[in-house]
C-alpha cells in the first residue's frame, strides 16, 4: 500500500538525477573526449560518436525531467486529475511545441557542413541566421498556439473535469516557445561543432531550478499545475541564457557578429526548407498522437493517469537510443561536408548494430523499473491506474529495437540534409496511430493502444531504410569513382 501522505520528494529527485550524474561523471573521466569530442573527422568513428553521445543522453534526461518532475509533484501534490490533465496536454504540446523544435533541427544542419568543410566564415554566417530566424519564428507561433490551444483540447475530447486544469497548464507553458526554440537553436550551434558536454551543464543547473520552484509553487505556494508551469517556464529561461551566453561569448569554433544576426533572406529560405520537413515531421506524428489520446481519454482519467506515467517511463528508457541516434547525425554532418563518406558508411552500420543491442537492454530495464516508477507519481494504491500502465509497458517493451532503428536512419538522414525523410516517417507514424486508434482499439479496448507506438515506428522504420540504403549506394558509387580517379 501507498502512504497516505508524500514521502520525502528528496527520494524522487535522487532517483531521476542518479543516472545524470554518473554519465557526467563518467564523460568526464575520460580524457580521450577532448581529442575527439571536438572533431569527428579523423579517429576511430565509433569511438567518436560514443562519446560524443553520451553528454546528449544526460542532456535529454534533463530535459526529459522537465515535464517528469512537473508530472510526479503534480500528481503527489495536487490530484491524480491533475497528473491526468497535465498528461493529456502531451501531444498537443508536442504538435506545437514539437513542431517549433523540430525547425531549430533543421536550421543547425548547415552550421555541421560548414564545420566539416573548414568554414568558419560561413558556419558563422549560419549560426547567427539561425538564431535570428528562431527567435522571429517563436514570437509567431506563441500567438498561434494560444488560439488553438482549447479548440485542440476540446477536439481530442479532454474530458470536462480536467480541461480546465489542461488549459490552464499549457497556456503558461506556451508563452516559452520562443526561448525554447532559442535554447533548442544554441544547442544544436554547439553540437553541430562538436561540442555536447556544455549543454548538458547548463541544463543540470536548469533542472535543478525546475525542481525547487516546482516544490515551492506547487507544494508550498499551493499554485496547482500553473506552478509547474511557472517553474518550467523559468528554467527554460535560465538554459537559453546560458546556453546563449556560451554559443555567442566563448564557444572558439564559432565566431557570430552583428551582421551574422541580421536575417539573410537567401540563407532564412535554406534553413527554412531544411527545417520544414523535421517540422512536418513532428506535427504529423503529433497529430497521430492526439488521434490517440482521444481514444485514451475515452477510458477515463485513471486510464490517462496510468498511461501518462507509462509514458514518462518509456521516454527515459529511449533516451540511450535517441542520444546515439542524434550523436550520429553530427557526425554525419560533419563527415558529410568534408566528403568523407566511407567513415558514414562504417559509422550507421556499427551504430545501428550497437543500437539494436542498447535496444534489448532497454527493454528488459523498462520491464523492471517501470511498475516501480510509476508508483511515483501516486500517493494512495489505484489499482485501474496500475494495471493500465503495465500493460502498456509490456507492449512497449516487446518491440524496443523498432524505435532504435528509428532513431539511427532517421538522424542520419537528417545529418546528410535530406529532410525530406524526416517527413516520410512522419506520415508512417501518423498512419501506424491512426489505424490503432480507431480501427484495432473498437474491437481491442486499451490493449490496442498499447501496441500503437510500435505499429508507428515500424510504419517509419520500411521507408527510412529504403531511402537511407538508396543514399548509402550513391555514396559507394561516389568512392569507386574516386579510386578509379586516382589509378588513372
Amino acid at each position: 500500500m501507498f502512504q497516505q501522505e508524500p514521502s520525502p520528494i528528496p527520494r524522487t529527485f535522487f532517483v531521476l538525477m542518479l543516472p545524470v550524474l554518473m554519465m557526467t561523471l563518467y564523460s568526464e573521466s575520460e580524457t580521450v573526449m577532448k581529442k575527439h569530442g571536438a572533431d569527428m573527422l579523423t579517429g576511430s568513428p565509433l569511438k567518436s560518436v560514443i562519446l560524443f553521445a553520451l553528454p546528449i543522453m544526460a542532456s535529454s534526461m534533463l530535459q526529459y525531467n522537465y515535464s517528469l518532475v512537473d508530472n510526479i509533484i503534480v500528481g503527489r501534490y495536487v490530484s491524480s486529475d491533475a497528473l491526468a490533465a497535465v498528461g493529456s496536454v502531451g501531444p498537443i504540446g508536442s504538435f506545437i511545441v514539437g513542431a517549433a523544435l523540430g525547425l531549430t533541427s533543421g536550421f543547425a544542419i548547415p552550421v555541421a557542413h560548414a564545420y566539416g568543410e573548414r568554414n568558419k566564415e560561413k558556419l558563422s554566417h549560419y549560426a547567427g541566421g539561425s538564431i535570428s530566424l528562431a527567435f522571429l519564428l517563436g514570437l509567431i507561433l506563441v500567438v498561434t498556439s494560444h488560439i488553438l490551444s482549447f479548440p485542440l483540447l476540446r477536439l481530442i475530447g479532454t474530458p470536462d473535469e480536467i480541461i480546465g486544469i489542461a488549459s490552464s497548464y499549457i497556456n503558461i507553458l506556451y508563452y516559452g516557445i520562443p526561448i525554447q526554440m532559442l535554447s533548442n537553436n544554441f544547442t544544436a550551434i554547439s553540437r553541430s561543432v562538436g561540442e555536447s558536454k556544455k549543454p548538458l551543464y547548463f541544463f543540470c543547473v536548469s533542472v535543478v531550478v525546475n525542481f525547487f520552484l516546482d516544490l515551492l509553487f506547487v507544494k508550498e505556494f499551493h499554485w496547482g499545475v500553473e506552478g509547474a508551469a511557472v517553474a518550467t517556464l523559468i528554467s527554460h529561461m535560465v538554459a537559453c541564457a546560458l546556453n546563449g551566453i556560451y554559443v555567442l561569448k566563448f564557444n572558439k569554433e564559432v565566431n557570430i557578429t552583428k551582421k551574422d544576426l541580421r536575417i539573410n533572406r537567401q540563407t532564412a529560405l535554406k534553413q527554412i526548407k531544411l527545417g520544414i520537413p523535421v517540422s512536418l515531421q513532428f506535427t504529423v506524428t503529433s497529430i497521430g498522437s492526439m488521434c490517440l489520446q482521444s481514444v485514451v481519454n475515452s477510458f477515463g482519467t485513471s486510464v490517462i493517469a496510468g498511461f501518462t506515467a507509462a509514458g514518462r517511463v518509456e521516454q527515459l528508457t529511449n533516451i540511450p537510443m535517441s542520444g546515439l541516434g542524434v550523436a550520429n547525425q553530427t557526425f554525419v554532418g560533419q563527415n558529410y561536408g568534408a566528403r568523407n563518406y566511407e567513415r558514414i558508411l562504417f559509422s550507421v552500420k556499427k551504430i545501428f548494430l550497437l543500437d539494436i543491442c542498447v535496444s534489448v537492454v532497454m527493454s528488459i530495464i523498462l520491464f523492471v523499473i517501470g511498475e516501480p516508477v510509476v508508483s511515483l507519481f501516486l500517493t494512495e494504491e489505484n489499482p485501474e491506474i496500475m494495471a493500465a500502465a503495465s500493460r502498456y509497458i509490456l507492449a512497449i517493451a516487446q518491440c524496443y529495437s523498432l524505435v532504435a532503428i528509428l532513431f539511427v536512419m532517421r538522424n542520419t538522414l537528417q545529418g546528410l540534409g535530406f529532410t525530406y525523410a524526416n517527413s516520410v516517417a512522419g506520415i508512417g507514424e501518423f498512419l501506424g496511430r491512426l489505424a490503432i486508434a480507431f480501427v484495432l482499439t473498437p474491437a481491442l479496448g486499451f490493449s490496442a493502444v498499447c501496441y500503437a507506438g510500435p505499429a508507428a515506428w515500424l510504419l517509419a522504420d520500411i521507408p527510412l531504410i529504403i531511402i537511407y540504403l538508396h543514399k548509402a549506394r550513391q555514396f559507394k558509387k561516389l568512392l569507386s569513382k574516386s579510386v578509379n580517379d586516382v589509378k588513372c
